[in-house]
């Protein structure tokens, strides 16, 4: 008999409803590679190995830091310090996922299942990361900015500069807004001595630096336009990321952190899907 309950704790351990913010770049990098929509046994192929390696990469990242999320008042309650997930369970998932992901990629080409093993290695490695260094953010933008680059070499079996100023845009937007949400956990930070922006910098700094880095994103975002030689709808959909930018940073002060989910998960959530939806419909009417 499905234990449906176990499923859902699986699915919750990973944060599976989290792929919104990488899963519209993969489908972008696919479709730009394609020039429409890729075979369906690629797609297929692309899919699985971006549900196994996100899922491999956040089991990975529950279990390094279990203990330090038990000690977190605001992570306690996750599935490993819960005891809701047990960690052998952790364990078998990840590797269950990392061979998966392995086998995806040489469904795919020669490439993609070379470039799988360093890409696994970034994606578990960020989990160490805030333990000794504030750069942590730009590798967790770098896990989700190889993404599309995967897509395409998936699509093409070659790595092209034109999809580069994505990786580029994504790298930045994602270490952007890891740097507001890390604003949540600056005492916390501080008393472990793990390290961020915000532990490094003080709040008012650290909210200029993710600004910027978000203005560098929009920016090689429009780049990819010109790059992959998409249309005014695409452009469209960039001028509307700059706008949620600006109003994502509005939601969030160094006197007001109260509404940091809504910027992290909702205006995210729309700025990814809405540039992949202008690019694809882009790419399909043009």
């Amino acid at each position: 008999m499905i234990r449906f309950d176990r499923i859902r704790n699986y699915l919750e351990l990973v944060r599976f409803s989290h792929t919104i913010f990488a899963l519209p770049f993969i489908l972008m990098g696919a479709m730009v590679a394609a020039r429409g929509i890729p075979r369906l046994d690629v797609m297929g192929w692309i899919l699985l190995c971006a549900a196994a390696a996100r899922t491999s990469a956040m089991t990975f990242n529950r279990v390094v830091d279990r203990h330090i999320d038990s000690l977190n008042p605001r992570t306690k309650d996750r599935h490993l310090p819960s005891g809701l997930v047990n960690l052998w369970e952790a364990v078998v998932i990840w590797g269950v996922s990392s061979l998966l992901f392995f086998f995806g990629a040489w469904m795919l080409n020669p490439l993609a299942f070379f470039l799988s093993f360093p890409t696994l290695v970034i994606l578990c490695g960020y989990s160490f990361w805030k333990r000794f260094s504030c750069l942590s953010h730009f590798v967790l933008g770098l896990s989700l900015g190889i993404a599309p680059v995967g897509a395409w070499i998936a699509v093409r079996g070659t790595l092209d500069p034109e999809i580069l100023p994505l990786m580029v845009s994504v790298l930045f937007w994602v270490a952007g807004f890891d740097i507001i949400y890390a604003l949540l956990d600056e005492e916390f930070d501080r008393r472990l001595g793990l390290h961020s922006i915000v532990v490094r910098f003080g709040k008012i700094r650290a909210l200029q630096i993710a600004f910027a880095l978000h203005g560098i994103s929009v920016i090689f975002a429009a780049l990819f336009g010109w790059t992959a030689q998409l249309g005014w709808i695409y452009y469209l959909g960039t001028a509307a990321f700059a706008g949620l930018i600006l109003y994502e940073h509005s939601l969030v002060s160094p006197q007001d952190i109260t509404r940091v989910n809504i910027a992290f998960f909702t205006v995210n959530g729309v700025i990814s899907a809405g540039l992949f939806l202008c690019a694809a419909t882009d790419l399909l009417l043009f």
